[in-house]
């Protein structure tokens, strides 16, 4: 499993315009409304390609493209919202650590309200074998790991699963691909590609995503149940660029269709290279 970081939290986890990508008319380093990165070179390729091809070779490319991050630390901010009632929000600290060619380590701190304060929820996810999730409840001061079959429940009451924390950054090998067409979001071209997922209790039968087509970043997902039905809609917005490369997100706004229920996570204080280690992310740091 290859894995990206953009967006859940994303990511889990990313964003063009005929000058060269949507964002291309702010400055650099700027958040846009929705933001994406200025124009790069195509990797488009030539036409009429094979579409399983064409579309493992887009998610191979947006991976590429954002390797060499190392680790990252941000702050969230998650608020749930349905159709009646007030909304609730939730504040929260991600940190995340790089591993070339093995995967990624996530680990999630709640620090309000009270009621989910040092709740943690750490994440292991491998490039070969199964993906790992553990949660710290203090109110019982005790690690439980999420099963399988757990990990399409919501994720501390929102519209995000474990699976989609899980999937805050893109794996590649966990996926089967198609290319489907190249369509307009807005004004701006994106590759519209079909996913299917792999691995077993998985909780969609597939997912169609859109990246900008001159930056590979996920900008758009459908999520479809196991009925096929359209189930969830997760759009990713305002992007930034940090050390001239690496494009992360303000915003994910998930819309799930059938409960017509939202939850925006928003993005602060992303930091990088902050010296992380893998003994950031043992079982050990749940309890501390």
């Amino acid at each position: 499993m290859k894995l990206i970081t953009i967006t859940l939290l994303t990511s889990l986890l990313l964003a063009i315009s005929a000058g060269g990508g949507i964002c291309a008319k702010n400055k650099p380093g700027k958040a846009g409304n929705p933001a994406r990165p200025p124009a790069e070179k195509s990797a488009e390729g030539p036409k009429a390609k094979d579409p399983v091809k064409e579309g493992l070779r887009i998610f191979a490319e947006a991976y590429d493209r954002d390797a060499g991050y190392g680790d990252l630390k941000a702050d969230l901010t998650m608020l749930l919202k349905e159709k009646t009632g007030s909304p609730v929000t939730r504040l929260m600290e991600i940190a995340i650590l790089e591993l070339k060619k093995e995967g990624t380590r996530t680990l999630v701190t709640f620090n309000n309200p009270l009621d989910v304060r040092d709740t943690k929820v750490l994440t292991h996810s491998r490039s070969a074998g199964d993906d790992e999730q553990w949660i710290y409840l203090p109110a019982f001061k005790r690690v439980k790991q999420i099963s399988d079959s757990n990990k399409t429940s919501s994720f501390m009451g929102s519209e995000f699963t474990y699976e989609d924390i899980n999937s805050i950054n893109i794996q590649v090998p966990k996926f089967s691909y198609k290319y489907l067409r190249t369509e307009n979001i807005g004004e701006f071209p994106c590759f519209v590609v079909e996913r299917s997922p792999r691995y077993g209790n998985s909780g969609y039968t597939r997912q169609v995503v859109w990246l900008d087509k001159t930056s590979y970043v996920i900008v758009k997902i459908e999520f479809y149940d196991s009925g096929k039905a359209l189930l969830k809609t997760l759009s990713i917005k305002g992007y930034r660029k940090y050390l001239e490369k690496f494009w992360r997100p303000k915003e994910m706004v998930m819309v799930n269709h059938q409960k017509d229920k939202t939850t925006v996570l928003t993005w602060t204080g992303y930091k990088f290279r902050n010296g992380l280690g893998q003994n950031d992310f043992d079982l050990s740091v749940l309890k501390r």
